[in-house]
């Protein structure tokens, strides 16, 4: 990808995360209006909106430990973060992959590079249980044409941060040692393929634009695919659809 090319895609990179925070902004108050005057209202939009991100169909949570938390400022500081976090990305579709330092759960420290080695890989910056379920059956139904990695980055639901009810007690990460720890409820969940940590500088998040997740497929240095942004974004049935056409 030439400069003028990427110069390009960071405008527009620019311009969408001003749209998409001004679009937060009036969901933020449109919610709050709506709960003060009608909260049954309030519900069914929200639910809406779950089902998108099929948060409604994991049976850890009710409506109750998620719904509300929209209307807090919580969701606004979180959001924020990650949109302020993703002015830094660099990969780009038809673009070089970023390379970047991770560690890997053995505490030895590599590189995303490193993995590159052979036919596809994808790194998948993950976070949450439901979403690992459809990332488990991409690993089983298509091993035999990509590579599969996992790198745990910051926490996007974190116990002290924009938090649900009966979600896992973990807050954010304020060293490697926590990240790492925080890593192991997803190593335990057996997503069939290696897991690595981004660095405590989040340098592999900011590049790759990876907050609350994000999905990648990467061939000889270059960015194939790029999944939108989670949680609405993220979309493992593209994934499937770009794999079937190669396998």
């Amino acid at each position: 990808m030439g400069s003028a090319a990427m110069f390009l895609q960071k405008i527009l990179l620019y311009l969408s995360t001003a749209c998409m925070f001004c679009y937060m902004l009036g969901l933020f108050l449109m919610l709050a209006i709506l709960q003060f005057f009608s909260p049954s209202l309030a519900k069914t939009f929200i639910l809406r909106m779950g089902e998108k991100i099929t948060i409604t169909q994991n049976p850890r949570f009710n409506y109750e430990d998620w719904g509300l938390t929209f209307m807090s400022l919580a969701f606004i500081k979180t959001a924020s973060f990650h949109m302020w976090l993703s002015l830094g990305e660099e990969a780009f579709v038809g673009g070089e992959a970023p390379d970047s330092p991770v560690v890997t759960m053995d505490r030895e420290k590599t590189s995303i590079s490193k993995y590159l080695k052979g036919a596809l890989k994808k790194p998948r910056l993950i976070c949450g249980y439901a979403m690992l379920l459809c990332f488990k059956q991409l690993v089983k139904d298509f091993s035999d044409v990509a590579d599969f990695l996992v790198i745990y980055i910051a926490e996007a639901h974190s116990t002290d941060g924009w938090a649900f009810k009966n979600n896992y007690d973990i807050n954010q990460h304020q060293s490697l040692e926590d990240r790492l720890s925080a890593a192991q409820v997803l190593v335990q969940s057996e997503p069939l393929c290696p897991v690595v940590v981004d660095e405590m500088t989040d340098v592999t998040t900011i590049k790759y634009g990876a907050l609350p997740e994000r999905l990648y497929i990467l061939q000889a240095g270059k960015v194939l695919y790029k999944g939108g942004k989670g949680p609405w974004g993220y979309n493992p049935a593209e994934v499937r659809s770009f794999l079937e056409k190669i396998k």
